[in-house]
Order: structure tokens, then C-alpha cells, then sequence
């Protein structure tokens, strides 16, 4: 029988070697001198520190428990825990007594064993015994705990007064709260404050009246709650309890696997009955989540099962026609005798494929095989080209690696915070409770955003700077940060003398210096006041170690590349590059975006980031591939599109990707897709692109499949096959069909040897295989002979590039200028409860908090333009038009209006224009100058009859239109 507490204060976790998962508070340091104790005679040397509970687990005695758990901090309020200990009077609570040398602890006596008999009696008389119809039947601790302690009867009853008639609350739609079932033990309270830190759940009452409270009204859903399952993870009894295990019963089968949502990577157990989950619980050994999670991976899964699925493959020769069902073998070979064709009929450059952020690295790798030995070209692009492009070049160019410097863990030692254009409690929310733990325990915050984000207003998290800085001058701001280090001398000389290129250096701090980049010349430009950023500068400068965290706020400009290069700038110039608690960490959109970036996914690099132009790179692949690779660089989309509009691009072959939804001046995306004769969309479910393809091949989600994920910490991670693939094969066994039927020889009969084959022609990845990640649990690449497990902080001795390269970042002002008639800047970004493009979440019941796409307005914007808290408003850029209810709030700055993209009904992404980044085609999807204006609906029916005139819908015109 599978149990939901997966942390136990008899097992020590990997993440700390007394095993009291350090990350909260428990953990004692390993330096520290060891103190000898007796437990039940038993002596036991335990670090300075340990609580006496931990001493006597780590000498094999068990210790009745139940408000204790190694993933909280010592609270001491169950009082089953009692020991006695020589020359103390009365019984200690042995989670909150710490060891001291010479102690002698007794953990059982009569006198024990009878005041635990009365305490569980006590909490027995107030809760159901009919254990029968509890969904936790031999999942509960209570029940665990009163056989432990002896407890045969309970002599009060229930004839007195009781909680038994307790509403339950049941307004989460994946969990439920029965207060009958509740001891107020606090470890839900705890959980969602240690833990989640958003500090939702109160103990509201004193004594026999105490009760779980979420929220001042009493409903979770209503409540602060983010439901990240903290606290039903928590629960030692049924009082929390998933409805899927009330529905279903408990699961009897476990397989580990890790989440296909964002960069973090979070490692889950899945639980399942047979062939259906029935849970997923957050694996407490996993370095990426180490026991905690989100929403969306703790319960958004169920679109796995949505009745949405296309299960068989479905083909059209037209846009225009209804599609057919037909057989794999068919689609198959339609889809590589049409492929065959074009490239006979147009030539060989006429054909390519996206591969996809989603999916494992193994088919990232086998699509980008298939176009370069089966297509014959380099005509491979990835959905990362338009989110973290900007990442590789301008991490690469700096440091030599296309990739973040230090692990999550990292962030724990980090005494200065500065969080850049990332949204980490909504984009990375388990990452982000890791950083609000760091932050309350001490650690300095900066935070450069144009929107106030949640770890600006958190009301338990101070932050020491915000810098709300206009839309597109990264830059800008940027370069007077590291201006204002130089100037007043705060730089690392050492650091830089002896790792960095000093010829590099010279011409850049000069260039930095120019008064053009001072604090007070970018005031204007950035909207931060000059004695603002000269305070981040020092802050960042003076406190060590400092720690960089950026998302798509830098990445997604026309000057993404030069705002991460910005940033590695800064990370040299203090120090702080190759240091624990340091670093420029890149905060990755998708769960394998990293991944797909290390396999090889675009157009001018083989995996490992080797350019296709270098022959021995290149030979070394063709010799395995047994076939010549192309040495230029194919079509990054933006080509493949732009081609496909003036019929030179005829052919593509989409994996796990929406091009139309998620892909900027949508309108130039559909015109593209219009004029080819193939589009070949491989996927779960139909969708917006999927109006333009011809061929449908049904994919599976991340419970149906084999392979591997890595995460933004270059972390890489088993992905374990839970149940069968619903469409009867996995992807990488389809595009290994479709290469046979074009006449290439492809042979893999399992994932694993896809793995095995990267190993073998990717230096970084030569030590990785299925069997070490099953043994180690995940491995930070690089993993080779020299660094057999991994390596957690990149360039520690020397930068992979040898010298350390300052690159100069001149700011140059985006072309996308707001005007008169279009005065607002609009930025995009997510929200908690969805993903991306929304394919996934919006099939499961975080749609209960987000229905739709909503728009952010200031006060002083709306009120100009009569708009009002709710009302419906329609976007206008140049590019096209949205309409999306809004929001009139504070969160942003006069200006400046915020919008979500979750949505296909919302076409917020019509808006975007075509700008991108200079040296990567990211598009600027953080910069687009809009008009917004207040749409007035027909009155509803109810309302006519309350006497309000009828409305017509009109578009209210903005001042000076």
C-alpha cells in the first residue's frame, strides 16, 4: 500500500546528510562537532544540533509522531513525541529538545506509553472511527499512531461535545478539508507558511474551538491558497485528501517521473490503480523540488485523459476538408512519400521541421536527425528560438556554454537576490517558494520588472529595491548598473585579472564609462530614478554572493542577446560567475527547453552547441549517421515562414508545437502555413494550427512515454512511462517510421538507446545513460570521464571559453514607438494557473481560478479612457486587435498595460509585431505600442427589464483619435 507521507524522520533525505531536509530550517551544519548520546542504551554520535527525535531514528528506535516531519521546522504540539531524559524533569517533546553531550534518553516507560495512550485518546474521542468509509484506510498516521501507542479503546465517546458534525469544505475543485477529521496538529499551517510561504492557513480559536482556517472566509478557494498541495501532503490524517483518492481509493502502483511544465523539473511520484493515476505526491529526494510543487504539476494533469485526445492518425489533401481517420501504416507513408515528393519537385531546402520545448530530449534529437540525414539539410528550428534564444548566443559569447552557471540549490547561500524581467512565484512558483525561504531568511532583493510582481508586493517579503523600469530598456538600465560599479570602483579587479579577457574588458569599461550610460542619462530612458539604480549598483556590488535570475523579460526583445550579455557582464565584473550562491541563472520557460537546446534544435548547430560548419564535429556525425551533413546553416521559422510566403518553403513537419497561437504576428504565421502543400502536426490535440495542416499524428503526453527532460538548471531527468501510449505508439517510434519509409535506416527499440547514441558523439553528455540517471537520480551536465556525476556550478575554476569575454551592449531604443495613436506599451506574461499557450492547463480545473485572458490597466490610463474595473476592453497595435476583460490596478505603471496569452479566444499574441532580437529572431513580444479602448455590449435581457436603456456595442475613441 502506497502512503501520501513520503518524508520520514527515519529516513534520511539526499539532500542532507542528518536527513532533515535542510532546505528548512532543519538541517544542522556538517561542520558542526559531533556529540555522543544514549538512546535506549544505545549510543549514537549525531552532529551538534540534532533533536533528540532525529538521534533516536538514526539509532534504528521509533519515536510515536504526529505534528513532527522532517520537511517542517520542530513545532512540539501533538506531545506523542514525550521522552524522558536523565537529570530533566518532567517529559520533553523530543522533536524540540536538541542532543548534548553525555544525554541518556529513554523513549519508552510505562509512564510514557500511558500519557501517549491518553493524549491519542483525546484526539480519538474527537474523530470518526468508522475507518471503514475513510479514504485514507491504511494511509493515515492517527491510525498508525494510536496502534503504536496501544490505544484498544477510547473511554470518553462521543456523548460530549465534539467536532464531529463539522462541514467539510470542498470548494478546491482537487481537494477537500473535513474539519471532523482534523487534530489541528498545524503541519497544514506550516507547510503553506515554511514551505509554499504564502501563508494562506491560520489556527483561528484557542483550545477545545481551535480550527483550520483558509482565509477570512473560510474557503479555500477563495482564500490565498495556490493550491500546491503543501498541505494535503502534510496531513497525517484524511482531513486534506485529494478527491481523485476519495473517488478512486488509494493507488497501489508508483513510478517516478518528472513534470512537463516549466524549467524547474520537479521530480513526482506517479500513483496509479493499473492503467489510471490516481495522484501525483512530489518526490522529497529530487534536488530540483526536493518534496514540494505546484499546482499544475501536483494536479493538472488530467488532460492527459481529456476527451479532447486525438487517439488515431487523421489526414486531408486540403485545408478546406473535413479530416479522415486512417491507419498508422497509411499517414505514415502519405507523410513520407509527400515529404519525398517536395523535395524532389522544389529541391531539398523546401522541407524542415520545428521541434518542440515539451518534449523529451530523445525526440528532440530524433527530429533534428530526421531533417539533417533524412531531409538532407539543416532546416531545423525549435519553439526555444522564440523564449530563451537570446540565452544560448549571449551566454555562449560571454562564458563559452549555452546554459545557467549554478543549480537551485545555489540560492540557498545567496545573500543577494536580483530578479529580472521573471515572474518566479507564477512562471517557476516552486523555485519561487525556494527564493521567498532564501529572502525571509535574510537575503537581499532586487527586482527589475515594469509590473509590480508578487515578490515586490508580497506583504512577507521586503524587497530592498524595485526598479520599475519602461518596457524594452533592459539595456539601458543595465549598462548604468555596471556604470556606476566602475565609476565608483566597486568592481572585483581580481577576479577580472585572473578569469576574464582583459583586452575585452579594457574596451568595455570604457565604453560603460561614457556619460551616455551614467545613472542620470538613463533616468529618462528607463523611467528609474538615477539614485535608484546607483543604490541596486552598490547593493549588488557590495553584498557577495549575489545571484542573478532573469526570464522572458530580458530574452524577449529586440535586444534580448545584448540584455543577457548585459547581465553576464555584471556577473564577471563583481565576481559573482563560478561561485556558490552566484551566478547568471536563466529562469527557463518550459520543462525542456534546455533540452531541446542541447539536442541539437537549431538550424546552425549539432548537439552540444558545435556548429554545423565545423568538420570534425561534423564528421563525427556523419560516420554514426552514415549519411553527408549539410555545413550551412538551414531556415531558423521566421525563415521558414517568410520562404512559405513567396513559395519557396513547401514542407513542414511540426512536433508538440502551435505556431499560430504561440508565434508573434500571427497573421504572417497563417499566411505562412496557407502556402505550403505538407504541414505535418504531431501532437495531442488539435489546435490552432492545426486548422492549416494536412496530416494529424497523434502524440502522447509525458505519462505515456520514455526519455528524458532537462530542466533550467541543466538537470537531467528519467521520464517514465505510467500507462500506455492512448495512440498505441510513442513519437520517437513514429518519426523513426517515417525515416524508414523515406528510405533512411533507423533502428532505436527503446529510448534509451537514443540516449546511449547522444553519449557517445556529445562530449558533455558522454557520461549520461538511463541506468547512471536511475541510479543518481539526475545529472548536471556536463557528465563525462572527468566529471562522472555531473557538475552543479558551471565555470568554477576557468569559463568554458578559457577567458571570460565583456562584450560591448550598446542600448539601441526598439523600433516599436508608442505615438498618438497608439500611446500604451503592452507586455505579456503568465499567470499561476496556466501554461503557455494554455493547450494543457485549460483541459483541467485550474480553468475554476482563470477562464480567460485578462487585461492590466492603471488607474490613471483607465480612467482616461472611461474604462472601468471589469469592463471589456479592445487591444489595437498595428499588427491587429484583442479583446480581453481587464483589471485596473496598480501592478502597473501609467503606460504600460499587461496581458496574459493563455487563451486562443483572447489573440493576444495578433497584436505582436515582427520585431525580434538581433542576433537570435526572438521576437519582442515584451514591446508591442497599443491603443485600448472600452467595448460596450448589447444590454442583457435581465437587465431591460430593470429599466437600463438597451447599449449598443461601440468602440470608445482615446483622446486624440
Amino acid at each position: 500500500m502506497l502512503t501520501k507521507q513520503h518524508a520520514d524522520l527515519g529516513t534520511p533525505s539526499r539532500g542532507c546528510e542528518c536527513g532533515f531536509g535542510g532546505r528548512n530550517g532543519h538541517g544542522v551544519d556538517r561542520s558542526a562537532r559531533e556529540v555522543t548520546v544514549s538512546i535506549d542504551g544505545k549510543e549514537v554520535c549525531v552532529p551538534e544540533g540534532t533533536s533528540v527525535l532525529r538521534a533516536a531514528a538514526l539509532a534504528g528506535v521509533g519515536v510515536p509522531k504526529l505534528c513532527a516531519t522532517d520537511t517542517l521546522e520542530p513545532f512540539g504540539s501533538c506531545r506523542l513525541c514525550l521522552v524522558e531524559i536523565e537529570g530533566k524533569r518532567g517529559f520533553p517533546a523530543s522533536c524540540t529538545t536538541l542532543v548534548e553531550p553525555g544525554m541518556k534518553v529513554k523513549t519508552f516507560s510505562e509512564r510514557l506509553a500511558s500519557l501517549r495512550r491518553g493524549v491519542m485518546e483525546l484526539y480519538i474521542s474527537d474523530h470518526p472511527l468508522d475507518c471503514l468509509t475513510c479514504p485514507a484506510d491504511g494511509d493515515c498516521e492517527l491510525q498508525d499512531m494510536a496502534g503504536d501507542v496501544g490505544l484498544r479503546e477510547v473511554r470518553y465517546g462521543y456523548a460530549g461535545k465534539n467536532h464531529l458534525q463539522a462541514a467539510k469544505e470542498e470548494s478546491n475543485p482537487y481537494f477537500t478539508f473535513d474539519p471532523a477529521k482534523c487534530i489541528v496538529c498545524s503541519r497544514c499551517v506550516r507547510a503553506c507558511d515554511e514551505i509554499q510561504g504564502t501563508f494562506a492557513l491560520t489556527v483561528e480559536g484557542r483550545g477545545f474551538d481551535s480550527l483550520i482556517q483558509p482565509g477570512p472566509t473560510g474557503e479555500f478557494l477563495s482564500s490565498e491558497c495556490v493550491s500546491c498541495g503543501a498541505c494535503v501532503l502534510a496531513c497525517p490524517t484524511s482531513a486534506l485528501m485529494e478527491k481523485a483518492v476519495i473517488d478512486l481509493g488509494l493507488p497501489s502502483e508508483s513510478t517516478d517521473t518528472t513534470c512537463a511544465y516549466c524549467g524547474v523539473g520537479c521530480s513526482f511520484h506517479a500513483e496509479t490503480k493499473g492503467a489510471t493515476v490516481v495522484r501525483m505526491t512530489p518526490n522529497q529526494e529530487s534536488l530540483s523540488n526536493h518534496g514540494h510543487s505546484c499546482v499544475k504539476g501536483r494536479f493538472a494533469w488530467s488532460y492527459a485523459t481529456s476527451r479532447d485526445r486525438v487517439t488515431k492518425p487523421m489526414l486531408r489533401k486540403n485545408i478546406e476538408d473535413p479530416w479522415k481517420e486512417v491507419s498508422w501504416q497509411e499517414a505514415i507513408q502519405y507523410v513520407a512519400s509527400e515529404f519525398l515528393r517536395i523535395r524532389e519537385k522544389h529541391g531539398r531546402y523546401s522541407i524542415g521541421a520545428v521541434s518542440s520545448s515539451r518534449c523529451t530530449n530523445e525526440e528532440d534529437y530524433i527530429v533534428q536527425k530526421l531533417v539533417r540525414a533524412v531531409f538532407r539539410n539543416n532546416n531545423i528550428d525549435t519553439c526555444a528560438r522564440v523564449c530563451h534564444s537570446p540565452t544560448g548566443y549571449g551566454l555562449k559569447k560571454a562564458f563559452g556554454e549555452s546554459a545557467g552557471t549554478n543549480p537551485f540549490d545555489s540560492v540557498d547561500q545567496a545573500n543577494l537576490i536580483f530578479v529580472v524581467g521573471a515572474n518566479p512565484t507564477d512562471g517557476h512558483p516552486v523555485f519561487g517558494s525556494r527564493m521567498k525561504q532564501r529572502l525571509r531568511a535574510g537575503a537581499k532583493l532586487i527586482v527589475a520588472d515594469p509590473r509590480r510582481i508578487d515578490l515586490v508586493r508580497n506583504p512577507h517579503i521586503q524587497a530592498d529595491l524595485y526598479l520599475p523600469l519602461r518596457p524594452g530598456t533592459n539595456v539601458a538600465l543595465l549598462n548604468a548598473l555596471a556604470h556606476v560599479i566602475l565609476e565608483e570602483k566597486l568592481e572585483n579587479r581580481e577576479y577580472i585579472e585572473a578569469r576574464c579577457d582583459l583586452s575585452a574588458y579594457e574596451k568595455w569599461r570604457a565604453f560603460i564609462l561614457r556619460p551616455e550610460n551614467s545613472p542620470e542619462a538613463m533616468a529618462p530612458v528607463t523611467g528609474v530614478p538615477a539614485e535608484t539604480i546607483r543604490a541596486a549598483a552598490r547593493l549588488y556590488a557590495t553584498t557577495k554572493p549575489a545571484a542573478i535570475y532573469y526570464g522572458l523579460g530580458v530574452t524577449e526583445h529586440s535586444q534580448g542577446s545584448t540584455g543577457v550579455m548585459c547581465l553576464a557582464n555584471l556577473g564577471m565584473l563583481t565576481g559573482n560567475v563560478g561561485v556558490e550562491g552566484a551566478g547568471v541563472n536563466p529562469l527557463r520557460g518550459q520543462n525542456n527547453v534546455q533540452g531541446s537546446c542541447d539536442m541539437g534544435s537549431f538550424p546552425h548547430e549539432l548537439p552540444g552547441y558545435r556548429h554545423v560548419s565545423d568538420q570534425t564535429t561534423r564528421t563525427s556525425f556523419e560516420r554514426a549517421w552514415e549519411v553527408e551533413i549539410d555545413p550551412e546553416p538551414g531556415y531558423r521559422i521566421t525563415n521558414m515562414l517568410s520562404a512559405a510566403a513567396i513559395g519557396e518553403f513547401k514542407g513542414l513537419y511540426m512536433h508538440g508545437e502551435d505556431l499560430v497561437q504561440s508565434d508573434p504576428d500571427a497573421s504572417h504565421v497563417i499566411e505562412g502555413l496557407r502556402n505550403m502543400e505538407l504541414v505535418v502536426l504531431h501532437d495531442i490535440f488539435l489546435n490552432e494550427s492545426s486548422r492549416y495542416a494536412h496530416v494529424f499524428l497523434p502524440g502522447c503526453s509525458f505519462l505515456e512515454k520514455d526519455g528524458t527532460f532537462t530542466n533550467a538548471e541543466r538537470r537531467i531527468q528519467l521520464v517514465r512511462q505510467v500507462m500506455p501510449p492512448l495512440c498505441g505508439k510513442q513519437e520517437w517510434e513514429v518519426m523513426q517510421e517515417i525515416a524508414q519509409a523515406m528510405g533512411y535506416p533507423m533502428h532505436y527499440h527503446h529510448a534509451s538507446e537514443i540516449m546511449d547514441e547522444v553519449a557517445r558523439l556529445t562530449p558533455t553528455f558522454s557520461g549520461v545513460s538511463f541506468q547512471k540517471l536511475a541510479q543518481l537520480g539526475s545529472i548536471q551536465w556536463p557528465c563525462n570521464d572527468r566529471v562522472p556525476e555531473g557538475t552543479p556550478v558551471l565555470h568554477q575554476e576557468q569559463f568554458v571559453r578559457g577567458k571570460g569575454f565583456f562584450a560591448l551592449t550598446g542600448y539601441v531604443a526598439t523600433q516599436e514607438k508608442v505615438s498618438e495613436r497608439f500611446p500604451l506599451l503592452l507586455t505579456t506574461g503568465r499567470i499561476l494557473f496556466h501554461y503557455n499557450v494554455g493547450t494543457q492547463t485549460r483541459r483541467t480545473a485550474n480553468s475554476t481560478w482563470s477562464k480567460e485572458d485578462l487585461l492590466e490597466i492603471h488607474p490613471s490610463d483607465a480612467e482616461e479612457r472611461g474604462i472601468r474595473d471589469g469592463d471589456k476592453t479592445e487591444l489595437r497595435s498595428r499588427k491587429g486587435s484583442a479583446v480581453m476583460h481587464c483589471i485596473v490596478t496598480e501592478r502597473v505603471a501609467p503606460g504600460t498595460v499587461y496581458a496574459t496569452f493563455h487563451f486562443p479566444e483572447n489573440r493576444t499574441n495578433v497584436l505582436t509585431t515582427e520585431n525580434s532580437d538581433w542576433a537570435t529572431n526572438c521576437p519582442e513580444y515584451k514591446v508591442t505600442a497599443v491603443q485600448v479602448s472600452r467595448v460596450f455590449e448589447p444590454v442583457r435581457g435581465e437587465e431591460r427589464e430593470n429599466g437600463k436603456a438597451p447599449r449598443r456595442r461601440e468602440i470608445v475613441p482615446a483622446a486624440g483619435e
